[in-house]
């Protein structure tokens, strides 16, 4: 298992961003455009994908949902967890960040700009809505996407798949009762039923599922499995991408009527990505850890697992809801502030250096 490990963290947080991935942002506004179209167009289709639910889950975008989650899971290796005994000073500043900082920092940036001051431009009755959206978007730290973010850093490639496990395993038990608490703060209700099975369906099922198919997967050796991630990889973002031209088609209407929401909801996004990154890579820098550990782990605090997030936010308040407009907003900006971020922390690694104890 430890040589598995160490083959595939390098193979994993080595690869390049893929031609979905380096143009996300333009495939999500495209998509945004083909959802509101479609949903003018053909409204009784979109109805009636809408109501094919059981048990208040909608069949359809679930499968798309496990499409998207289950491959990114199946790049994290649970045995890594080995490795953090290796940079506990960089996987405390992660953990601070991710869980103690990140998630009730967000609830404090919306309740400031969507509660109060941008409330006047936004519908009433979705200000609870776009809100919880945000909590959930804050309370999912990053899975996949960051092994790409600590490639393009030089990042540590054994350190980023330890503290994605790490955050992985906690997740497991802790984003239920986070979510509940920030929402329970904001005076949101909190639908505790739907909530646990979403943590089930959407974490749990995943990385249960995801585990057993890398299992077999490293059974037929590295190379076999560094070839099934090449061929499966599109299939995250695609089933992304699917998902939410149907969100758009239920979000149209609403959007049409005041196209300045999306913008209004990306403020406190950016606030947070931009404060979170730098917090941690600063506190690194303190503690003395060297660059190549600040990166992945001030990166993966400012990124998001916007796929759980979506699915939660969907689960939690329906299609057509501010919560799954909000989750769809911190996909669309993701890429280019992430890169910005990627720049930001290259360029100053000179200034890094001169002050960290290490």
């Amino acid at each position: 298992m430890a040589t598995h490990s160490k083959v595939t963290a390098h193979t994993t947080a080595g690869e390049s961003m893929s031609i979905f991935e380096r143009y996300l942002t333009v495939w999500v506004f495209l998509c945004i455009i083909s959802g509101i179209a479609l949903g003018q167009f053909l409204p009784s289709l979109f109805q009636a994908i809408g109501q094919m639910e059981v048990a208040k889950v909608n069949l359809p975008v679930g499968l798309l949902i496990w499409v998207m989650i289950i491959p990114m899971l199946v790049k994290v290796d649970f045995g890594a967890l080995h490795e953090v005994r290796q940079h506990v000073r960089g996987i405390g500043v992660t953990l601070f960040v991710n869980w103690l900082v990140k998630p009730f920092t967000m609830a404090l940036l919306g309740w400031i700009f969507i509660r109060n001051l941008f409330a006047p431009m936004l519908p009433a009755d979705q200000l609870d809505s776009y809100i919880a959206g945000l909590i959930l978007l804050a309370a999912a730290p990053c899975t996949a996407m960051v092994f790409v973010w600590s490639r393009l850093t030089g990042g540590d490639p054994l350190f980023t798949l330890s503290q994605v496990a790490l955050n992985d395993t906690i997740m497991v038990v802790a984003f239920a009762p986070l979510v509940g608490l920030l929402l329970g703060i904001s005076a949101i209700t909190v639908p505790w039923a739907t909530l646990i099975a979403s943590v089930v369906l959407y974490i749990i099922i995943p990385v249960i599922l995801a585990q057993l198919w890398r299992k077999a997967l490293l059974a037929n050796g590295v190379e076999a499995f560094d070839a099934a991630m090449a061929k499966i990889g599109p299939w995250s973002i695609t089933a992304l991408l699917a998902t939410l031209v149907l969100l758009f088609a239920f979000q149209g209407q609403a959007i049409l009527k005041q196209p300045l929401i999306i913008a209004l909801l990306a403020v406190p996004i950016l606030i947070q990505v931009f404060f979170n990154s730098a917090l941690a890579y600063w506190l690194n820098r303190i503690v003395g850890e060297k660059h190549n550990i600040a990166c992945p782990s001030a990166l993966i605090g400012a990124s998001n697992f916007f796929e759980l997030a979506v699915a939660a936010a969907i689960s939690l308040f329906g299609f057509n809801s501010g919560a799954a407009l909000a989750t769809v907003v911190g996909v669309l900006i993701e890429v280019p502030v992430m890169l910005l971020v990627v720049r930001i922390v290259n360029d100053s690694k000179g200034w890094y250096e001169k002050g960290s104890a290490a």
